[in-house]
């Protein structure tokens, strides 16, 4: 028998903290799944930075 015994709630605690701790890790997974295979398939557009955007040169609309 252990020196200091252990309380019924405490063990209903743990099971609780290892239930929630599991699926939070599950959660964190398909999260990082869904990512990687987002990427990975080029499944995403870049934004256009400050520098990349055009310029208008104040002509008429016919380009003259």
């Amino acid at each position: 028998m252990a020196i200091t015994k252990e309380h019924e709630l405490h063990k209903r605690r743990r099971s609780r903290n290892v239930g929630l701790g599991l699926t939070l890790g599950a959660f964190i997974a398909i999260v990082f799944g869904m990512t990687m295979v987002k990427v990975s398939s080029g499944d995403f557009a870049m934004r256009p930075t400050e520098n990349s955007t055009v310029i208008d040169s104040g002509g008429s609309p016919d380009g003259d």
